[in-house]
């Protein structure tokens, strides 16, 4: 059972059209304000806009530069403001997020909220640009770095990156299958007269999302939103394809410094979240086949035959997909790919306990429990159905997946079809 809290949660679209989000829960003693801006992904822009958040979010033209914004954060209880980059199906999600103090431990009673709006909103509309026009060239010089040594971070984790190369062969020229900070080539590559531009692209075109979630005064943010962004925008669309299984499976195979191979199996359901009715029985599904340590991979494949060190799956509601990622030796990879697709096979056949059923519901519910217990979760819980037809708390999609069945679990694997199967192995 859920606690009960005097948690609210409001939706509403503001003047200028921009979506506007508040979760209020008192259970914190702080608040954080997020600003979302969402284009559709693309290689020839992923690049500059996946800069963005983090050039923003260094000074604004209030505070010129590093220290004295930093200076003006510790002035508000320790306050801070970063950027991040994440994917929503074929969208690209540029985030910049204020958070700090709730506004009634303020000691002088001042609106931490509207000063945090403030300055996020200031930072994105409002940012320091040189007598060109152009972001400085220390700090422009600087990000490109830093994005360069992420990249070549999730290079070096072969597991991360073994996910990235097999969505690229399942996924083929869909949007999806770029990477939310675009290529390591088109990073190099990227001038400031690129940014500038994607920038402000952004502040006419972007879909908005503000998020205001903890101990928060949702009213003061909302009212200073409408200040910084005008009522003409034109938001772009942003379309996520969902497609279905290809006649032929695509495989892969490379051959890399690694002693552990990877084995990744990539399934089109065709059930994304636009078809919100069947997503809690194929979220179900993966929960049985692949998502607990009572789940049909770990207990037969990992434990019982031994042929993984890891064995999970995992659904993307956006796109529909289905991925089960797995580390295994060498002369094993052929077995655990048979043994993988013979679990799938027995729950296509019914061949599911209720003691099963019984452990996937608690571990889901138990799952979505402790959503709401950190900010961040919270965030992005509700983001993640931007573009879905409807919003729904964990307590809702809780309830849902008490309700699944049986049958529904059964029908929900027959959709999964193999469409790609990706392989790294070691070098000799």
């Amino acid at each position: 059972m859920f606690l009960q809290t005097n948690r609210e949660v409001s939706e509403c679209v503001l003047e200028n059209g921009v979506r506007f989000r508040s979760v209020r829960d008192p259970r914190f003693k702080t608040q954080k304000i997020s600003v979302h801006m969402m284009v559709p992904l693309a290689k020839e822009t992923a690049a500059a806009y996946g800069m963005l958040p983090f050039l923003l979010s260094r000074t604004n033209r209030s505070y010129p530069d590093y220290t004295l914004l930093g200076q003006r954060m510790a002035e508000l209880y320790g306050a801070s403001l970063n950027g991040e980059v994440s994917k929503l199906g074929d969208v690209q999600v540029l985030t910049i997020s204020a958070s700090g103090l709730a506004d009634r431990y303020a000691l002088e009673g001042e609106s931490i909220s509207a000063e945090l709006t403030s300055l996020l909103c200031s930072s994105i509309v409002d940012p320091v640009l040189d007598e060109n026009g152009l972001f400085p060239e220390e700090g422009f010089q600087q990000e490109k770095r830093q994005t360069l040594e992420l990249l070549d971070s999730e290079l070096n984790d072969k597991r991360l990156y073994a996910r990235h190369q097999a969505l690229e062969l399942l996924l083929g020229e869909e949007p999806a299958a770029i990477g939310r900070y675009g290529s390591r080539e088109s990073v190099e590559s990227l001038t400031r007269e690129e940014v500038v531009s994607a920038w402000k692209y952004l502040l006419n075109h972007a879909v908005l999302e503000v998020d205001v979630l903890g101990d928060c005064t949702p009213e003061q943010v909302r009212t200073t939103v409408l200040q910084y962004f005008p009522a003409n925008r034109d938001p772009v669309e942003c379309p996520t394809i969902v497609r279905p299984a290809g006649v032929a499976v695509k495989e892969k195979t490379e051959s890399m410094e690694v002693q552990q191979c990877k084995l990744i199996l990539g399934f089109r359901t065709g059930v994304s979240a636009m078809e919100w009715e069947k997503t809690p029985a194929i979220k179900m599904m993966s929960t049985v086949f692949g998502g607990t340590p009572h789940s049909r991979l770990f207990l037969n494949v990992r434990e019982k035959m031994s042929l993984c060190y890891y064995c999970a799956s995992r659904y993307d509601t956006n796109k529909g997909i289905l991925l089960v990622e797995s580390g295994v030796e060498e002369e094993n990879v052929e077995k655990a790919r048979e043994a993988i697709l013979q679990q799938l096979e027995e729950i296509r056949q019914g061949n599911i306990t209720e003691e099963e059923l019984t452990f996937a519901k608690l571990s889901m519910v138990n799952g979505l429990h402790s959503v709401e217990d950190y900010l961040s979760g919270t965030e992005s819980w509700y983001l993640s159905q931007t573009f879905h037809p409807r919003t729904i708390t964990p307590e809702q999609s809780a309830e849902e997946m008490r309700q699944v069945t049986k049958e529904q679990v059964v029908a929900a694997a027959k959709s999964c079809i193999l469409d790609a199967v990706y392989i790294m192995k070691g070098r000799d």
